[in-house]
């Protein structure tokens, strides 16, 4: 059993910065702690149990945060053996506690889409049918643990690999994506913050709209258009199309992780943007 005495993060922490008092702060997950240093300043040290995230967020701080440098948090120590990440910390309140429909919640998004936009402009490439092809595949490996565990129709599971061959056949840009971009992730403050880049790769860009697609602008659409004002290219129709396709690896990856770790939120997620889909 690890104690506080023998903690990665901690031994991480200390090993940088010298002495750090723990803040407790009971909104992140167990794996990540907040650490204050003697001069005030605050930082994050995470450790992941899978060692290919932890590669993957290294990688996108270390080659993709210099796109977006005073909005996201930088390395300030590491430990490859223990799949540890000591972060500075990005002022600022993390966006989902703010009120829905304030004006600061609207701000927050226009904000959120001049950001990303920044990083999608600045690794943007060409249109090809490889990102459609693999995102299919992708669509189509979750569509089995789906049926497997017995959580989809028969007439569901063929709606779901009908926009699998639609992602396999339709050709897309592609730019270096979050694929968590949501409030949570987000912080207001004197910046526009992000964080949490585990998932961080090159995919389809159009796919980095889709967590707030299915789970914020149905229900307040006024959102969206104050996103893509700060993005500064709408969707057209066709890229809207598409989006509409991506709902599919949203729903069943919603309803087979919901079912896995017994999340009811996450599971009635999925079977709401199913419904929609089908």
């Amino acid at each position: 059993m690890i104690t506080m005495s023998d903690d990665p993060r901690l031994n991480l922490a200390r090993g940088a910065l010298g002495a750090v008092r723990i803040v407790h702060d009971p909104t992140l997950p167990p794996r990540v702690l907040r650490l204050v240093d003697a001069d005030g300043n605050e930082f994050f040290a995470k450790q992941h149990s899978e060692r290919d995230r932890y590669l993957r967020e290294l990688h996108a701080y270390l080659a993709w945060g210099t796109h977006l440098i005073g909005h996201v948090p930088r390395v300030a120590g590491r430990q490859d053996t223990t799949c540890t990440l000591l972060l500075t910390a990005v002022p600022g309140v993390r966006a989902d506690t703010v009120a829905p429909g304030s004006p600061e919640e609207e701000q927050a998004h226009y904000e959120a889409g001049r950001v990303l936009g920044k990083l999608h402009h600045a690794t943007s490439q060409p249109s090809t049918g490889a990102v459609g092809t693999e995102l299919a595949q992708r669509l189509r490996n979750w569509i089995t643990r789906a049926d497997r565990a017995a959580l989809i129709s028969t007439v569901e599971r063929d709606r779901l690999s009908h926009k699998g061959d639609v992602l396999a056949n339709t050709r897309m840009d592609n730019a270096v994506c979050h694929l968590d971009y949501q409030p949570r992730n987000w912080l207001l403050g004197e910046v526009f913050g992000l964080c949490d880049f585990e998932h961080m790769r090159r995919d389809a860009r159009i796919r980095d709209f889709a967590r707030l697609e299915f789970r914020r602008w149905q229900a307040a659409p006024n959102l969206r258009t104050a996103f893509f004002a700060g993005y500064g290219q709408p969707l057209n129709d066709t890229e809207q199309r598409l989006l509409e396709s991506f709902g599919a690896i949203e729903a069943v990856t919603a309803l087979v992780r919901g079912h896995e770790q017994d999340d009811l939120a996450l599971s009635a997620h999925g079977r709401t943007v199913l419904a929609r889909l089908t």
